[in-house]
């Protein structure tokens, strides 16, 4: 017999970190609900899970910049990504018209990016929570027939409200991109296209770019760049980057290369690049 995967997530049920494990995954798996990026963490450290689906970046937000913390700090492997587009629906209590509703409710970030939407009714009050799911299923437990969430139709469907407004998000091309860590290192079986690095580099004139300079040296593309600062250390930054290649020697080569220039040089994964939204 198959063993069930599972999979850690921030959230609840039908929450978009569900849904991106359902993506990922499939649908057949064991989500593990989590109330902070954190406990995700926790749970694979202690092996209660053997994934976690974690956001990185959003496209209308970007980084989250915590979560690359986290990685590092649990020194765990990323083994793939996935986007997911970010659809926003605004749902009730079945029989519950508009006209009736005075409290919406949702992730803050969710909120923003349907701000066009609500600068059309001023009248409604925001009510910030943590989980876009959690909204929906408030709404069912409770009985609310003043409110309306935000959330996917994943939620809605799970939860038993009716989507009396779609597409509500303000750009509709808004999509996250969502990691899935593992708590090893060991490799794959299998063809990986793409990595995810992180390194500092002395705080002298050109140190980065001479860095940067060798993955374009090898045609080797530089998707991403993120830093943040080091803990305590004036002037110290990690640097955070996704790199792609078509010729895995190519890779090699910059991975050695680099080496020569940084300083806490680790690849965080590798793994076969995966941008379909």
């Amino acid at each position: 017999m198959k063993k069930e995967i599972r999979v850690a997530i921030q959230g609840i049920k039908a929450s978009f970190h569900e849904e991106a494990a359902f993506k990922f995954f499939g649908t057949d798996i064991h989500t593990i609900e989590c109330n902070s990026f954190k406990e995700t963490c926790e749970v694979l450290e202690k092996k209660d899970a053997d994934f976690v689906v974690m956001a990185i970046e959003n496209s209308i937000a970007g980084s989250l910049l915590p979560n690359y913390t986290l990685i590092r700090d649990y020194n765990f492997a990323i083994t793939g990504e996935v986007y997911l587009p970010i659809q926003l629906h605004l749902m009730a209590l079945p029989g519950v018209k508009f006209e009736e509703v005075k409290f919406v409710t949702s992730h803050p970030i969710a909120i923003r990016q349907c701000i066009d939407f609500f600068d059309e009714y001023p009248h409604l009050k925001v009510v910030e929570s943590s989980d876009t799911a959690a909204c929906a299923k408030k709404i069912r437990d409770e009985g609310l027939t003043d409110t309306v969430a935000i959330a996917n139709a994943l939620a809605a469907e799970l939860y038993g409200l009716n989507i009396i407004e779609r597409r509500i998000e303000s750009n509709k091309k808004n999509y996250t991109r969502f990691l899935i860590l593992k708590n090893d290192k060991s490799e794959d079986d299998k063809t990986i296209n793409k990595a995810s690095i992180c390194f500092q580099v002395s705080n002298r004139v050109g140190a980065l770019s001479k860095v940067l300079n060798i993955f374009a040296d090898n045609n080797v593309n530089l998707t991403k760049i993120q830093s943040m600062p080091v803990l305590g250390k004036r002037n110290d930054y990690y640097f955070y980057i996704d790199i792609e290649w078509i010729n895995m020697d190519n890779y090699d080569t910059v991975v050695r290369k680099a080496l020569k220039y940084t300083v806490n040089f680790n690849i965080m994964g590798e793994y076969i690049k995966n941008d379909k939204v």
